[in-house]
Order: structure tokens, then sequence, then C-alpha cells
């Protein structure tokens, strides 16, 4: 089995190309790719933008490791969480970078002096890090500056959790 591709003539940087899935030439924003290769030194074929979003959360290791390139995410692009955060349970998994979660409530009625149950869907960003997500996932999101018409979060971390989406949980 030959490991000699025609890519061989190429340096390392050029090898990775899963990442390019668009038409238009995928690469991030503070990472420069043509620097001149010094005779006799092996440089860093993986140069990655990589940073804190802060508040406590970590960044998470395919964040840092991996070659997805998405300038809508948090640990590698460039957006900045500030504002609200939120939790919610994966409700939808349809759009290509996008969930939509839903969060659940209980509204007061004084004129029974009880609760109902009530949700809110809300659509957030999910970067190509978090890959094993499914239905009924708990995750947490950040709000971030708008995204597109209806996305203004970003998911920020994601907890394993099972069980029925359209269930009310928290109570």
């Amino acid at each position: 089995v030959s490991t000699q591709s025609t890519w061989g003539l190429f340096s390392p940087s050029v090898l990775v190309m899963e990442h390019q899935t668009e038409r238009a030439y995928q690469k991030q924003d503070a990472v420069f790719e043509n620097k001149k290769r010094v005779l006799g030194r092996a440089g860093k074929s993986g140069l990655r933008f990589v940073k804190n979003i802060g508040l406590g959360f970590k960044t998470p290791t395919e964040a840092k490791e991996g070659t997805y390139i998405d300038k809508k995410c948090p640990f590698t692009g460039n957006v900045s969480i500030r504002g609200r955060i939120l939790t919610g349970v994966v409700k939808s998994l349809k759009m290509k970078h996008t969930i939509v979660i839903r969060r659940d409530y209980l509204h007061y009625i004084k004129k029974y002096n009880r609760f109902e149950k009530r949700h809110k869907n809300l659509s957030a960003h999910m970067s190509p890090c978090f890959r094993d997500v499914v239905l009924g996932d708990q995750v947490t999101v950040g709000q971030c500056r708008p995204l597109s018409k209806t996305v203004r979060f970003n998911v920020i971390r994601v907890a394993k959790q099972g069980g029925s989406k359209k269930q009310f949980k928290k109570f």
C-alpha cells in the first residue's frame, strides 16, 4: 500500500483538505498560511487559532486539535460570548450548523394561585467541535452578536442526557 498521493509534492498544510467543503476557500482569519519555510527546520504545520471564551467554560479538545474551520465558532472564530447564558434541551438538529433548543419554564396565574407550564424555542449556532449531540441533550448557550436572522446564541457546553425531547424536565 503506497502512502504517497498526488498531494505528496506540496507542504503538509496543504494536505489537510477535508475542511474545504464550501465553494469559498475556508481559512481562519488569525492564521497566516503563506509563511516561507526555512530549510532544515520542521515547521509547525498545524497552526490553529483557539481562544478561551472565559466565564469558566473550558475549550473543547476538538476545538484545539481539530481541523474544522467555522468563523462563527466561539472557540476558533470571530464571535465573543456576552450577555445571557441559558440552558435548554436539544429539540431539532435538522439545520447544518444550527440547532433548536427548548427552554421550559413555569408561569404564575394569580387568579388561580397556580403555575402553568410554558416553553420557548431558541435557535443557536452549534460549532463542529461538538460532535455527538443527539436529541434530548442538555446544552448551555451563550448570547453573542446576531449570526443570522434568527440566531443570536452559540452553544458553549453539551451535557449528555437521555429522555424524550418534548418532556417537561426541569420540575
